[in-house]
């Protein structure tokens, strides 16, 4: 068992010990001496630490991958296994499973402990890659996608949850940061991979490419991620633990939900029984599943005590709007380079690599500047207020705009969302005690990546509806049937602009169009970016931990048959490792 009063991160300048609601007692950290305290902040770690530590790196790389390569080898992929209507869920699948198994994945790492969880993730995401390079339809596509994404889905929350479990939260951040930069990195270089795979070869190596480096992964963790357990209950115990109905509760709300995103604006109007009608069931299955996890399930998923502090609360609402910054630039800014500037895809994906630039230096300045200081609310509200600057400065991209200038706009942005990316966690964690690392981290996770669902459904919403509107402005009838009722984003591309070469006025009529509505589309985003400001001005600052108080950690030999709570804790890797 856990001890029974868990350290927590106070308020900086708190009094020295403050009696909380649930009767648990805060003792924060002494800040008196913060050379002494400093001291303690980077114990030797073991080598197994740094045997395990690139594999989490990889496998964020490789899920990231998998969120963004897949659109661009789309057409591709279509016309080879004859998809029809269903092609869009080869990427909705990915994003549906992803977000469906993150709550239930920190249950299981402390049900099951952490070792089997990230096998079994990692297993799953190489066998949907090999379903999806060697499938012979649509549908055996969609359920490989599927099956990545649950695997992808856990391997996100257990890199982190590895992470928390063997270093102490200050300096905890600067692996976040490693963690988190090769994850971003995978999102923004998706497209150039997939252009550059297809330029080549055949779409299938898009998924092939995965499993070398999911090999080498399960490699390192196979040897290295030897871990204590936690949990000794017995397998039909732990089975009845897990929140089965709170699961399916939130599956079938996140596929509800999806189903609308889908469909609204290109299948049906956004006014349509077909759209209004999952969209609010889906409402209403948020609704029915916090109140699930409140006060029927006897082991939520969520328990909702993470919510029960300003830092942690705010904290999650932050991480769902990063998620939406995350898909929302890169949903736009290809459709501004193969429009008004013209570009192929892979041209336009390579100049998209600017906003991905600055966020892997970004996110780890961030994080040591964490380390170093004990703070993460500066870094946090530099980044949010850079945001909506940054998206101000996207506003202004045009047909005639500079290459040095739309490379800065980029490389502000990617420095807005990087910088603050990085800081939510720690401010999660801070304000809960160390057992609910695995459900924080998931219930983060989850909202992430619940924010990247909508990051792509808004912006494609705007962008639709605003160019329908504009539709008068296209003198041609043909075009602007092509080009109605989300056939504008489909379309836009330069060989659709190319072949209205003969006609330089219509031309110049969509091209305009375009423009508008792509303009549109960063407008609203400034209001997006400009939410996260007060969110991040308002968040409390919490001590943050210098030692580590865990169930779980690298040990060098098998675990005693029965071991008590204090033993587990002294078996991390700063003790047990050599």
């Amino acid at each position: 068992m856990a001890p029974s009063t868990p350290a927590r991160g106070t308020p900086t300048g708190s009094s020295p010990e403050k009696p909380e609601a649930d009767g648990q007692t805060v003792v924060p950290l002494p800040t008196s001496d913060p050379d002494a305290e400093g001291a303690a902040l980077e114990p030797r770690r073991g080598w197994r630490f740094y045997a395990v530590f690139p594999g989490l790196c990889l496998v964020n790389l490789l899920v990231a991958l998998d969120t963004t390569v897949v659109g661009l080898a789309l057409p591709s992929i279509s016309a080879s296994l004859d998809a029809g209507e269903l092609f869009i869920w080869a990427v909705n699948g990915y994003y549906l499973a992803m977000a469906v198994a993150q709550p239930l994945t920190g249950q299981l790492a402390d049900l099951f402990g952490r070792r089997g969880p990230t096998l079994v993730a990692l297993g799953l995401f190489s066998i949907g890659s090999g379903l999806c390079g060697g499938a012979t339809s649509i549908e055996m596509l969609i359920a490989g996608r599927i099956i990545q994404g649950l695997g992808g889905g856990a391997m996100v929350v257990l890199s982190v949850v590895l992470i928390a479990d063997l270093v102490p939260l200050r300096s905890r951040t600067k692996y976040l940061a490693f963690t988190m930069a090769f994850f971003a990195l995978g999102t923004f270089i998706g497209p150039i991979l997939s252009g550059s795979v297809i330029d080549g070869a055949s779409w299938r190596w898009v998924f092939y490419i995965n499993l070398p480096v999911c090999g080498l992964a399960l490699l390192l963790f196979g040897f290295f991620l030897n871990v204590h357990h936690g949990d000794r209950r017995s397998l039909p115990d732990k089975l009845r633990a897990i929140d089965w109905s709170g699961n399916a509760l939130v599956s079938s709300t996140v596929v509800s939900i999806l189903i609308a995103l889908t469909w609204g604006g290109t299948l049906h109007s956004w006014a349509s029984y077909h759209v209004l009608v999952p969209l609010l069931v889906g409402g209403l299955g948020l609704v029915l599943y916090f109140f699930h996890q409140r006060f029927l399930a006897s082991s939520p998923t969520i328990p909702f005590r993470v919510f029960g502090n300003p830092t942690s609360f705010l904290g999650f609402l932050i991480a769902f709007f990063h998620g939406i910054f995350m898909s929302w630039i890169p949903f736009a800014l290809p459709i501004y380079f193969q429009t008004l500037k013209q570009m192929s895809p892979l041209e336009a994906a390579v100049n998209c690599l600017p906003v991905a630039a600055p966020f892997a230096p970004a996110s780890i300045v961030a994080g040591v500047v964490i380390q170093k200081t004990g703070r993460y609310k500066p870094p946090l509200a530099l980044g949010s207020l850079l945001m909506p600057v940054a998206a101000g400065c996207l506003t202004l991209l045009d047909a005639a705009t500079p290459k040095a200038a739309y490379v800065v706009i980029q490389l502000v942005a990617g420095m807005a969302i990087g910088t603050a990316f990085v800081c939510t966690l720690p401010a999660i964690q801070a304000s809960l005690p160390e057992e609910d690392v695995a459900a924080a981290t998931a219930t983060s996770g989850f909202l992430r990546s619940f924010g990247f669902i909508w990051g792509g459904a808004i912006p494609s919403a705007v962008f639709n509806s605003r160019f329908d509107a504009l539709l008068g402005q296209i003198s041609d009838p043909a075009v602007r049937a092509l080009v109605a009722r989300g056939g504008a984003y489909q379309r836009g591309t330069r060989a659709f602009l190319t072949s209205l070469d003969s006609t330089p006025q219509l031309q110049a009529e969509v091209l305009g169009v375009y423009a508008a509505a792509i303009k549109q589309v960063w407008q609203v985003y400034i209001a997006f970016g400009a939410i996260t400001v007060p969110l991040a001005l308002a968040i409390p600052e919490v001590t943050l931990r210098t030692k580590l108080d865990t169930k779980y950690g690298l040990r060098a030999g098998k675990p005693e048959p029965d071991v008590t709570a204090d033993s587990r804790v002294a078996g991390t890797e700063a003790s047990a490792d050599p």
